[in-house]
């Protein structure tokens, strides 16, 4: 029984992508770097301890941790059934911010478990890119290559655009409801690229770039954060006390910043979380930065390639979705950072704090990395 034991052990670790594990397991390390540079500040000025935000955080990590090798060690199988439960929880925990929201910073996004405060527009996203690449693949067996246009997949039954699109758009709704209009864009151009490397045809792309038009045009005018963060943007009025400290702080740090000598990151808000990069910019230097940058896409360039090496079509979508998450998080993060986007109030994948988000994407790269290594290798 050992021996056997022994063996699925050395499988798991000839076969998983050791390179993605790695680059993974780094990028939590550099985290806790960024959360104790960035974190003593933010803890500092609500009055805590300056270890107040990692000694919270520490237990996400080792859960973090867990969950990723735990979660690439599965069968397809079990993928699939953690995926659905995901999902059914993130939808259920929905509903409850409709009714009973924990509100943070104005935005009723939260649901309060007592022992910690959840996102969960947050922790579905892994089984949103899984149980959606399972739908296209699915939906590709059913009817063809053609599933935009053909008839049969437009027909009301359990397995064709409506049930998917309903629930999706139900969901959509209620995080842009929030109000989180980040996360709902975030959503839908995740969906875009999914349907993109599933076939989707290019005359379609105007008509979800009208939608998600729609969609801010709608909060524009609806929601007065919405509204005063884009005329600021735009017109450089208002209020741009977050954006002016974020660049301010990376000014300040120079070429190899400024160690103990940083103090723009201090009057940094959310210096630990939407602004992190900021404030490791001003307290390691922008060279460091950049290779923070470099280093992020390398893990993106990791996703592609195991997509682009897929033999199935299921492996595909789910990698080129975890691919599409994790670039574009990253690049509304660093945008909004520097400055080139509205501050939209969304981590960095792996980097910022936050256990909600940590545990997801620990959680979706676990389960990318065990469905490739099936993949490649059974």
């Amino acid at each position: 029984m050992l021996r056997t034991e022994e063996s699925k052990l050395t499988s798991w670790y000839f076969e998983i992508d050791r390179k993605l594990l790695v680059y993974v397991l780094v990028m939590m390390v550099i985290s806790v770097i960024c959360m104790i540079s960035a974190g003593s500040v933010a803890a500092e000025r609500i009055g805590q301890p300056w270890n107040y935000y990692i000694v919270k955080a520490i237990p996400f990590y080792f859960i973090g941790v867990a969950t990723l090798l735990g979660a690439s060690m599965l069968n397809t199988k079990w993928v699939m059934r953690i995926s659905w439960l995901n999902v059914a929880v993130g939808l259920l925990l929905l509903l409850v911010t409709l009714v009973a929201p924990h509100t943070i910073n104005g935005s009723d996004r939260f649901v309060s478990l007592g022992f910690a405060n959840v996102m969960p527009a947050d922790i579905m996203k892994p089984g949103f890119i899984i149980i959606t690449a399972w739908f296209l693949a699915k939906m590709r067996d059913a009817y063809g290559d053609d599933i935009f246009f053909n008839r049969e997949a437009w027909r009301l039954r359990w397995l064709s655009w409506w049930p998917y699109l309903g629930v999706f758009s139900a969901a959509l709704l209620i995080i842009f409801s929030h109000p989180d209009l980040g996360t709902a864009l975030l959503y839908l151009a995740v969906l875009c690229a999914m349907l993109f490397i599933s076939g989707l045809p290019l005359v379609i792309i105007p008509a979800i770039a009208l939608a998600g038009f729609g969609l801010l045009t709608i909060a524009f005018f609806t929601m007065s954060h919405v509204h005063n963060r884009i005329i600021s943007f735009f017109t450089g009025t208002g209020d741009t006390y977050q954006v002016t400290q974020s660049i301010q702080s990376i000014q300040n740090g120079g070429l190899f910043g400024q160690g103990d000598g940083s103090f723009v990151k201090q009057s940094l808000p959310d210096a630990h979380t939407d602004f992190i990069f900021a404030a490791v910019a001003e307290d390691m230097g922008a060279i460091l930065a950049c290779v923070l940058i470099v280093f992020l896409m390398m893990v993106l360039r990791r996703l592609i390639v195991n997509a682009t090496a897929a033999r199935d079509k299921f492996v595909f979508y789910a990698t080129g979705g975890a691919a599409a998450l994790f670039g574009t998080q990253v690049c509304i993060n660093l945008m909004s950072t520097l400055h080139l986007f509205a501050p939209k109030g969304m981590t960095l994948p792996f980097i910022s704090y936050g256990g909600s988000s940590l545990l997801s994407f620990c959680l979706l790269f676990g389960m990318i990395m065990a469905i490739v290594r099936e993949d490649k290798w059974k």
